[in-house]
């Protein structure tokens, strides 16, 4: 039987990580099964880069954590190595990264997670990761309004060269 003093110290840490979880944006739980550390060092300076912490915590406290904030969706995917992932601000970046890493490492699995507070199966995840970013999104969007003020302005110019002639 773990003493009084291991208790308390496991129940502080659950305690710390339903409080994490309750502002995080994006909760992903991950398989990291046969990476290196150098592979797990550089996916955790890529999610840092997106404001996103990686951490490996056991199963159990990750369950119980998810059931002080009254979430169950995940308990099914609490088997094996789980590290989790957990994000503030955006959820479509260290999405994006997680998938890349896994393309990138055969045994690397997105396992599911919470978005938004909705829980998310991993093909819904990576659906979402291969999904352009913001910024690309918008970039796309000022091309296009600029390639019809550009037809605009050639078009006024044919125009005036007409009532000219």
């Amino acid at each position: 039987m773990a003493s009084e003093k291991v208790l308390k110290q496991k129940e502080e840490l659950v305690k710390a990580l339903a409080e994490r979880m309750k502002t995080a944006k994006v909760i992903i739980l991950t398989d990291y099964r046969g990476i290196n550390v150098a592979d797990v060092t550089k996916l955790r300076s890529d999610l840092r880069n997106v404001n996103s912490e990686y951490k490996v915590i056991k199963n159990n406290i990750i369950k119980r954590a998810l059931d002080m904030n009254g979430e169950n969706g995940l308990d099914d995917l609490l088997v094996g190595p789980t590290a989790i992932l957990m994000g503030d601000e955006d959820y479509l970046e260290p999405s994006k990264v997680l998938y890349n890493f896994s393309k990138n490492n055969d045994f690397y699995k997105i396992k599911g997670g919470i978005i938004d507070g909705k829980v998310m199966t991993a093909e819904e995840i990576i659906a979402l990761a291969k999904l352009p970013s913001r910024q690309e999104l918008l970039a796309k969007l000022a091309g296009c309004l600029l390639a019809n003020i550009s037809k605009l302005a050639v078009a006024l110019d044919q125009v005036k060269a007409q009532k000219e002639a």
